[in-house]
């Protein structure tokens, strides 16, 4: 029987979630000591009258001296003020992880505490933002002027900053004065610390992050299990290949050099290991965390997993917050919430057409078809969109042109959330090594 030409595109997908990738998992990494970071680090409020409160959390030695971690927390309790003591162990938990250049931010936990959350967001560079601005009649949350970077202040007892030579260029010494590790270790802290908090149930605890922070809750993800969902926004593994920017930083080690880093802080050393629930979120055109490096981490991960990718997405801390999807996926798995739609694989039958079913608990509303036949960077390729068929939990679409080299469906529901379907390419990807 003679197939749709596209139908060889299907070859693509055997790669994504081949076992083959997950054949050869490498051993449980020993640079992290879990046993000593699972344990609630020591800490002092800086803060408490406020709706967000802040405080200051031990870290790792660093350059061998004691460091401590800035953070903001907040929970519904907290920026209900008036003394209100919230019942024990009532609130579930996320914790939030920043990108390059940002900092722990106000009104990141500030949007978790009004969605029912406690959480907490610390900072990576040894510094700590200025204060938060509230309104002086009410009392509530105005602003943060945080997103300035010259806003910050270097901590007395600070650790590594979070420039390219603290995340690449210490490799090969102690790996105490890696940022990486720096980076996994007092988020995992954070996430013991808040854990421990009386109105924090410890059994109900997420991690997201965004760029930076979203190549970080990867690794984090794939070390503390105790995670009940991860979210990881743009950021993925394999920077050493393909069109990452951060290729060039890694490439400029010596061979050695960058062999160890990709072995110890590439998420794609580690995502094998990862059990915990997660939704990768991106765009088509990051050129951060390129779509070919972003699926290829996908493919690594063997439990579950979903993914949304969105039509030219934007690249930045407000921007990697606002999808609806990433509260709607931790609630399903940390509260009572709804599932995100599930699609199935894309198939392309004989006759030309797509096929994917799709579980979902909600009433699928609309589903479009995205494809590119065009050349060159990923970030600068163009981008066709067309609709396609809902019957029921099936979504329909004629195959793409022939000369399509990528293409992958988007699914929304009638609360709007969106997800994808798993991203095909022509030639298909190289598998993991």
């Amino acid at each position: 029987m003679r197939s749709h030409p596209l139908y060889r595109l299907m070859a693509g997908l055997a790669l994504i979630g081949s076992s083959a990738a997950l054949a050869q998992e490498p051993a449980a990494s020993s640079l992290w000591d879990l046993a000593a970071l699972e344990k609630a680090p020591a800490h002092r409020w800086i803060d408490q009258s406020r709706p967000i409160h802040s405080l200051l959390y031990t870290g790792e030695t660093y350059q061998g001296k004691p460091t401590e971690v800035f953070a903001y927390f907040a929970s519904p309790a907290t920026l209900a003020g008036g003394g209100v003591k919230p019942a024990d162990r009532s609130y579930p938990a996320v914790v939030l992880i920043h990108g390059g250049g940002g900092t722990a931010f106000a009104e990141w936990v500030h949007l978790w505490a009004r969605r029912g959350y406690a959480a907490i967001a610390m900072d990576l560079s040894g510094r700590r933002p200025p204060e938060v601005e509230y309104d002086p009649q009410t009392g509530a949350f105005v602003r943060h002027l945080a997103h300035d970077q010259k806003t910050r202040t270097r901590l007395e007892n600070g650790g590594p900053e979070q420039g390219h030579p603290e995340k690449f260029d210490s490799i090969g010494g102690d790996h105490r004065d890696d940022w990486p590790w720096h980076a996994v270790s007092s988020v995992i802290r954070a996430h013991s610390l808040i854990r421990s908090f009386p109105e924090v149930d410890p059994d109900r605890t997420a991690v997201t992050g965004i760029s930076w922070g979203g190549y970080t809750t990867c690794l984090v993800a794939s070390v503390d299990t105790r995670f009940r969902a991860a979210v990881p926004v743009y950021g993925c593994g394999f920077l050493h290949e393909g069109e990452s920017v951060q290729k060039k930083s890694i490439d400029a080690l010596d061979p050695a050099h960058r062999a160890e880093w990709v072995r110890r802080y590439d998420p794609s050393s580690h995502l094998v290991r990862c059990r915990v629930p997660i939704l990768f979120v991106n765009g088509t055109h990051d050129i951060h965390y390129p779509l070919d490096s972003y699926l290829r981490s996908y493919a690594l991960v063997p439990g579950e997993k979903s993914i949304r990718i969105e039509p030219r997405m934007a690249h930045g801390h407000p921007p990697g917050w606002k999808p609806e999807e990433i509260g709607l996926f931790i609630d399903s798995h940390c509260r009572d919430g709804k599932p995100l739609p599930r699609p199935g694989r894309p198939a392309i039958a004989a006759d030309g057409q797509i096929s994917v079913a799709v579980e979902s608990p909600v009433a699928l509303k609309s589903t479009t078809l995205h494809h590119s036949t065009a050349d060159g960077l990923r970030s600068g390729r163009e981008w066709l969109s067309t609709p396609a068929t809902i019957n029921g939990l099936t979504v329909t679409a004629p195959a793409p042109p022939s000369g399509t080299n990528t293409w992958f469906l988007t699914i929304t529901d009638e609360r709007g959330a969106l997800v994808s379907t798993e991203v095909v390419f022509s030639p298909p990807l190289p598998s993991a090594p």
